[in-house]
């Protein structure tokens, strides 16, 4: 999952939500323990998040299914694939519309009074400049997203062709969301459940 799914799984929480942004940023204990205890949840949350996605047998099935040399890097594409897909079928999944949900994001973080990564923040300024939340949902934009990973990638990778096996894999990435989505939801909310129950609130 990539930075939209990681939003729409705590949907209902800012705090959670500003770890989901955080979560790629923080790296070792000290740094974790420079934020608020529920924005540490929250980068907790997307690791696990993104534990429980690649340990799913359909995301590693599909890994598989991607022609070399594509499937090196399979787990990169399928997790802003899933975010293209989410972007795209928003309705069936949330009822607020993805342009409020966009705004929403980038209120809570620019009232946010808290630390932030710088890298999250520059990440933003892009994000705002693009409208890309809501812009995840169009083909061209995904795939430039995907050409603009590649290119900080230290070793040369086929990200930027990524739009000649799309129309064969498009089909695969969509079934595979949808059956893996509520698995994932649920896992967080029973994660969430247990935290809740441990610390008492």
């Amino acid at each position: 999952m990539n930075f939209l799914a990681h939003l729409y799984l705590v949907r209902d929480d800012e705090q959670l939500m500003l770890g989901g942004l955080f979560g790629d940023f923080v790296r070792g204990l000290r740094a974790l323990r420079a934020y608020p205890p529920g924005v540490r949840e929250g980068i907790r949350l997307h690791r696990f998040i993104d534990r429980e996605t690649d340990a799913d047998p359909a995301v590693k099935q599909l890994v598989q299914t991607f022609p070399k040399p594509y499937r090196r890097y399979a787990g990169i594409i399928a997790d802003i694939a899933f975010d293209h897909v989410l972007a795209r079928q928003w309705p069936a999944w949330c009822d607020e519309p993805l342009d409020d949900f966009d705004r929403r994001v980038r209120r809570i973080l620019a009232t946010n009074d808290g630390p932030a990564p710088e890298k999250a923040l520059r990440f933003m300024r892009y994000a705002d400049l693009r409208g890309l939340f809501a812009a995840y949902a169009d083909e061209p934009e995904f795939l430039r997203t995907l050409t603009g990973v590649g290119r900080r990638l230290k070793r040369a990778n086929p990200l930027g062709q990524v739009g000649a096996i799309w129309p064969d894999m498009k089909g695969a990435c969509e079934q595979v969301f949808a059956e893996v989505m509520p698995r994932i939801q649920y896992a967080v909310d029973d994660w969430r459940n247990r935290k809740s129950t441990i610390t008492g609130s």
